[in-house]
């Protein structure tokens, strides 16, 4: 909540108000960044790509799935044990709105003054 205008708007308010907590932490916005580039997105992957434990993956992943923004799907490649992570459109939606705010964001620091409407 801004408390210095809690009437404006949001195109008045500044464009950190809009980030999200939940997408913004830099491990769950590299998540749903790499599910976005993919249907599917093994677990093993991420955990290589992002350069982290599997203790560490599995915490956030959690978070993003409790917020209903990934699904998580166990099974069985051959006889090896694999989870598979997929975006869900919620998870989508977030993601696109996280971008929107931080181009606001740029745009702000790059121009000055308040973000254009997108």
């Amino acid at each position: 909540m801004n408390h210095e205008n809690e009437t404006a708007g949001p195109a008045d308010q500044h464009p950190a108000i809009g980030l999200d907590d939940v997408v913004h932490q830099r491990v769950r916005l590299g998540i749903l960044t790499v599910a976005h580039q993919a249907r599917r997105v093994e677990f093993g992957f991420l955990r290589t790509a992002l350069g982290l434990t599997a203790g560490n993956l599995s915490r956030h992943l959690a978070v993003l799935e409790q917020a209903g923004l990934v699904e998580i799907e166990k099974g069985y490649e051959g006889r090896r044990p694999r989870t598979w992570l997929s975006l869900t459109p919620a998870g989508g939606r977030a993601l696109q709105d996280e971008v929107t705010q931080l181009k606001r964001l740029i745009h702000r620091i790059e121009h000055g003054g308040s973000a254009p409407e997108s």
